[in-house]
C-alpha cells in the first residue's frame, strides 16, 4: 500500500510537469489502431458483439452484456503502472466530478493487463485511491487476453533488471453509448478539456 501511494505521488508530480512516459505504460505504435479502435474481427468495438467474462474487485462475474443500457468508460491498465495508469485514473475521477449528476449514469471500469498480480483484492485496494465509482476487472490470463482482443488492445510483459517485470500496453479510455456502440476514444495525449463533452455525448 505504501509503495502504491508513493507511485501515485510521483505520478502527480510528473503529470504537473508534462511528464515523459516511463517504461511499460503506453505503446505509441498502437495509437492509430486505438483511434480507429478495430476489434478482433476488424469492425469498431461494440459491447453487444463481445464475448468475455471477468471478475470485478468485489468478486462478482461481469460480462459485456452487463454494461448494456448504460453509458460506460473502459480503460486497460495495471496497479503497478508507474505513470500513465494512475494519471489516467485521476483524470477519470476529475471527469466524473465535472459531469456532476450525469456521472451517476456512467459505468467506469479499469481492466487489468496484469492478472497474475492484480487479484480482485489488489484491485479493490488500489482503486480506493481514486473515485469510488471506478471498478476493476481481472480474470485468468486467457480471459483477460480475450477481453483485450475484443477491444483491440495489446499488451506485453517486459522483464526488468531487478528480476521483476512491468507491462507495456495500449492506453486510452474507451467511451461507449448505452447501446454498446463505441462513441469515442479519449487518447492519453489528448487535451483533457475535450473529455467531458465527449462523455456527455455518449450519455446522450
Amino acid at each position: 500500500m505504501r509503495r502504491r501511494k508513493l507511485i501515485l505521488g510521483g505520478a502527480g508530480l510528473l503529470g504537473a510537469f508534462g511528464f515523459t512516459l516511463g517504461i511499460g505504460a503506453w505503446r505509441s505504435g498502437d495509437l492509430q489502431r486505438l483511434a480507429e479502435n478495430r476489434g478482433a474481427e476488424g469492425s469498431p468495438a461494440n459491447l453487444s458483439r463481445m464475448e468475455w467474462q471477468l471478475t470485478d474487485d468485489r468478486g462478482i462475474p461481469v460480462g459485456p452484456e452487463d454494461w448494456l443500457g448504460q453509458a460506460s468508460m473502459v480503460f486497460f491498465g495495471f496497479t503497478w503502472c508507474p505513470d500513465v495508469c494512475p494519471t489516467t485514473l485521476m483524470d477519470i475521477a476529475d471527469w466524473l466530478e465535472g459531469l456532476g449528476s450525469d456521472a451517476d449514469q456512467m459505468l467506469v471500469t479499469m481492466i487489468t493487463v496484469d492478472p497474475e498480480r492484480d487479484t480482485p483484492e489488489v484491485l479493490a485496494e488500489y482503486l480506493e485511491n481514486f473515485d469510488p465509482r471506478i471498478r476493476g476487472l481481472t480474470g485468468t490470463t486467457d480471459a483477460v487476453a480475450k477481453a483485450a482482443e475484443a477491444f483491440g488492445v495489446t499488451y506485453t510483459r517486459l522483464p526488468r533488471d531487478d528480476g521483476d517485470y512491468t507491462m507495456n500496453h495500449t492506453s486510452g479510455v474507451f467511451v461507449f453509448r448505452p447501446s454498446g456502440e463505441l462513441a469515442s476514444v479519449i487518447d492519453f495525449h489528448e487535451e483533457r478539456r475535450f473529455a467531458v463533452p465527449k462523455i456527455r455525448r455518449a450519455i446522450g
